[in-house]
């Protein structure tokens, strides 16, 4: 193991803590307020990804139903495999859904559409636009593999205590475009 991957490993552990401490406290429904809100901000976009939430993580499945019920279309992360950028197959509020990869439900029929806009789960955040994962690279493979059709906007949401003063970052590590929790959103170059 390599430092950045010691940092990394320390860093996911003080900030799991700090999102299990954030869980079930009541933050979610001002995070999903201040996401609505910032995604009625944001240019024109059709397809947008939410993702159904696991273990601790914030849930944006409020926001997912109000973008579904103002006709937007709504697709959630499907891991294909180790090593590969996800896929993202069509939700709607009520669809039949399986147990995928990591626990994470995801939509029984497969409809693969790529998002424009994407809502990142994460483990931990800087105010540099940075994002700690669960560490196997599914989204930053996601975001480059998105990238050359056109460039995604991805919005990291999370609570605010999942803040770092820096987020250990390599060369695979992609920004995101703007950060969401419960008390502020931040927008990155």
């Amino acid at each position: 193991m390599d430092d950045l991957d010691i940092r990394k490993k320390s860093a996911r552990k003080q900030a799991f803590a700090a999102r299990k401490a954030a869980f079930g406290s009541g933050l979610d429904e001002a995070a999903n307020r201040r996401l609505s809100n910032y995604l009625a901000t944001l240019e024109d976009f059709d397809i947008i990804a939410g993702y159904m939430p696991i273990r601790t993580e914030i849930s944006p499945m409020q926001v997912m139903n109000e973008l579904h019920a103002s006709g937007k279309t709504v697709v959630v992360p499907v891991i294909a495999g180790k090593g590969k950028p996800l896929l993202f197959s069509r939700w709607t509020p009520g669809c039949a859904m399986v147990e995928g990869p990591f626990g994470a439900m995801i939509p029984e029929a497969a409809d693969y559409l790529r998002p424009q806009v994407l809502i990142t789960p994460l483990v931990a955040f800087d105010r540099r636009g940075y994002r700690l994962g669960y560490g196997g690279g599914f989204y930053d493979r996601s975001i480059e593999m998105l990238t050359l059709a056109e460039e995604p906007y991805a919005v990291g949401f999370a609570y605010s205590a999942q803040e770092l003063p820096q987020v250990p970052v390599g060369e695979n590590d992609r920004r995101l475009n703007a950060l969401v929790t419960e008390r502020e959103v931040l927008v990155f170059g």
